[in-house]
């Protein structure tokens, strides 16, 4: 069996050991095979994280997921040997240099010419390329920077609604908190992250994308400058829960500001107070939990029962950005 720390390691990247968008059997034989004391979640979250999840469901639905269907086996992850290549290079012993012939003795140099002084035009154009190195990107550059931005942005949303998607329903989950990356504490892209998560699915699609629009979630980013929240409700689920109450019960606790509301979609964010203490990274996981204490309370996330002091939370150690 694969080491706390190899498992930890893998599941730094990825939702789940035997499968990429749902538990299966091998999660559940590899998570009965760990003690929950033997797994520090400070030294290890990843494992902790996913260590307390499949613990619920396996509790929950030991056989068949809530949709009565059996949960599938699973594959065993590879987790790599490590070392392979160099243990390959180091394997032959190395053939044993023959030796060196003893050298000619070298011919009396003929006393070199004294080297002419380089022509001031060369020097010119170093320094023109050393220029050219620093050269601010022009505005069609910056455009394109703009848009593969976007792109993955994009990519990266489309990707996490599937994870969502795939997580929720195992859990019987309608609302969802998690945390992506790429778009690094910028409120216009988290926006554009929740449209993919949202986007409708197309199930002839190679690589499927989006399908939890009809999860309720709210979505954190972190940057040097703030973090951003962007938080959104289905229609479906607006007479059990105000997107924007949601919204302001999670920026409270750090002194938050809204930025626009709608009835479905509301956008805030806690800027960076070093004064404070308040820096994006360090606030985003109390946040998530907070998101999720507020759906408690109104009885739309599940009670954590368990004796772990750890709480449920729905981060980056559950969807990494790929």
């Amino acid at each position: 069996m694969a080491s706390l720390q190899q498992l930890d390691a893998y599941l730094a990247s990825n939702s789940y050991l035997g499968s990429d968008t749902k538990a299966t059997q091998e999660d559940y034989k590899q998570c009965k095979a760990i003690s929950a004391a033997s797994v520090d979640a400070k030294a290890m979250p990843s494992l902790a994280r996913w260590h307390s999840h499949v613990s619920v469901l396996m509790e929950k639905y030991p056989k068949v997921d809530y949709r009565g269907e059996a949960v599938p086996a699973g594959k065993a992850p590879n987790l790599g040997s490590g070392g392979g290549k160099q243990a390959a290079a180091t394997a032959a012993p190395k053939k044993e240099a023959a030796p060196k012939k003893e050298a000619a003795p070298k011919k009396e140099a003929a006393p070199k010419k004294e080297a002419a002084p380089k022509k001031e035009a060369g020097g010119k154009k170093k320094e023109e390329k050393g220029e050219e190195a620093v050269k601010e990107p022009t505005p069609e550059e910056l455009e394109k920077m703009k848009k593969d931005k976007l792109k993955k942005v994009i990519k990266e949303g489309g990707k996490r609604g599937v994870e969502i998607e795939g997580a929720a329903d195992m859990g019987g989950l309608q609302f969802f908190c998690t945390s992506v990356d790429l778009p690094e504490g910028d409120l216009d892209l988290l926006v554009e992250s929740m449209k993919a998560m949202n986007a409708k699915s197309d199930p002839t699609e190679e690589e499927r994308k989006g399908g939890s629009g009809h999860i309720g979630k709210t979505i954190f980013s972190a940057g040097t400058e703030q973090l951003a929240v962007v938080a959104y409700v289905p229609e479906a689920k607006l007479g059990e829960l105000s997107c924007k109450e949601w919204l302001e019960a999670t920026l409270g606790i750090f002194s938050g500001e809204i930025v626009s509301t709608s009835d479905t979609l509301c956008t805030g964010r806690v800027k960076t107070d070093g004064d404070k203490g308040v820096f994006p990274l360090k606030i985003r996981e109390p946040m998530i939990v907070e998101a999720n204490n507020f759906l408690r309370k109104k009885g739309l996330f599940p009670e954590d029962d368990s004796d772990d002091d750890d709480e449920m939370v729905f981060g980056d150690d559950d969807f990494p950005s790929m």
